[in-house]
């Protein structure tokens, strides 16, 4: 395992004109990256603080530029870091700003919480920078989030108070800015199922363009019963297959309390198929609580997509079981799941490796943002798809969520604003 902090360090990575020069941010174990270089994607900077995450891109990828904290960059000091003349030499920016700040598991602060700030300075990056497409990942949250700021800028002094106390105002913020800067945007709700991810994991993807023309929602690759002539979902079953007999696992254990309920439980079954007496010892306190405690005590299917992996296999409240062995799944399983490469090598312990896997953005989505960018550029349109339902959500395309904003009792001169 390496120890040592690593330093910042300029990208040795050499341009390809016939690749777009491409940096990335909050770059994790580097999922999202590993998607867009299949796609054809020239990666020159990484920017991460997280320890581990830092040591896992030196010793994967030695030669890209790397920074730490975005607060703590310069626009200038950031291409100085990217082995770039100009920052017309940058041709997208992606990321996945922190995402606990809008994560409907969390205190939901938006802005005001000093992850939503880094939010905020990844927003002006792309602003000063000025690329030609850019990339937002969020999560789910970030959708009925409520805008909270500290300070009020030119934006926000234009959008009513009754759009800033609604559910979304957050995204709505966000949006408006980057199209105050010149940015076309698309966006909806993304399930990573639908390209070939053997995941049910719900995100956000906000693309953003320079052009006239928006750009397509991304383009699925398979449906989960077949729909449109395309593949079927792929399942726990495909991604377990991938590891190529992998035997030696690295995981964490289940206390002995917790493998004796799981002997009560087949494979695709959860707490519910317990006795009742059974039931209230899983989940103790939580038994009496509300909520559809969906994520408690199961034992994945494996004919199914994984549910979302999260950072920690064993939390109560997450708990991801092995199909048929009375184990957390395996750090390896994790990979397979998030599409990682086999030989892909993760710094730090146990706990940092899931860590880094679930926060991770599944390399099968990676692709396919590269994809319809790449789409764009060529003019290539999916207009076969263009009522395909992304997610288990009504409501999330940029235009039924811009519209709703649209319907409130917004003042006559102010709608010109904003709309016109």
């Amino acid at each position: 395992m390496v120890k040592e902090v690593i330093e910042d360090r300029i990208s040795k990575i050499k341009l390809n004109k016939n690749e777009l020069t491409t940096l990335s941010f909050f770059s994790g174990a580097l999922g999202l990256d590993i998607g867009l270089e299949k796609e054809g994607y020239n990666i020159v900077l990484a920017c991460e603080f997280d320890k581990a995450c830092r040591n896992t891109i030196t010793l994967n990828k030695p030669e890209i530029g790397l920074i730490g904290d975005i607060r703590n960059y310069s626009a200038e000091e950031i291409i100085k870091f990217s082995g770039l003349k100009n920052k017309n030499q940058v041709d997208v920016i992606v990321g996945g700003p922190p995402c606990q700040a809008f994560s409907t598991a969390g205190k939901r602060l938006g802005f005001a919480d000093s992850r939503g700030n880094v939010f905020l300075k990844y927003l002006e990056v792309i602003e000063e920078i000025s690329p030609k497409y850019f990339v937002i990942e969020n999560v789910r949250g970030l959708m009925s989030s409520i805008l909270q700021i500290d300070e009020k800028d030119s934006i926000i002094e234009q959008i009513p108070d009754c759009i800033l106390n609604e559910k979304g105002s957050s995204l709505y913020y966000v949006i408006k800015r980057l199209e105050s800067a010149g940015y076309n945007i698309n966006f909806d709700l993304y399930n990573s199922a639908n390209f070939g991810t053997p995941q049910i994991r719900e995100r956000v993807v906000i693309i953003g363009t320079k052009g006239d023309k928006k750009i397509n929602r991304l383009t699925p690759t398979h449906t989960e019963n077949g729909e449109f002539g395309l593949p079927k979902w792929q399942n726990l079953k495909d991604a377990f297959n991938s590891l190529n007999g992998i035997k030696n696992h690295e995981f964490i254990t289940y206390s002995d309390k917790r493998k004796k309920l799981y002997e009560n439980l087949k494979s695709g079954q959860n707490w519910r198929d317990l006795p009742l007496d059974l039931q209230m010892e899983a989940l103790g306190k939580a038994f009496f609580l509300g909520g559809g405690k969906t994520g408690f005590m199961r034992r994945l299917d494996l004919n199914k997509p994984s549910p979302t992996v999260v950072t920690n296999p064993a939390m109560p409240a997450t708990d991801l079981c092995h199909p048929t062995e009375i184990r957390p799944l395996s750090v390896e399983e994790y990979k397979a799941i998030q599409q990682f490469p086999i030989d892909w090598i993760l710094a730090g312990n146990s706990s940092d490796k899931y860590k880094q896997i679930g926060n991770a953005v599944p390399v099968g989505l990676g692709q396919a943002i590269g994809r319809e960018i790449k789409n764009h550029l060529k003019n290539i349109d999916n207009k076969d798809f263009e009522n395909f339902k992304h997610s288990r959500y009504l409501n999330t395309k940029y235009e039924d969520f811009i519209k709703k904003f649209e319907k409130l009792n917004i003042p006559k001169e102010v709608t010109y604003s904003l709309f016109d």
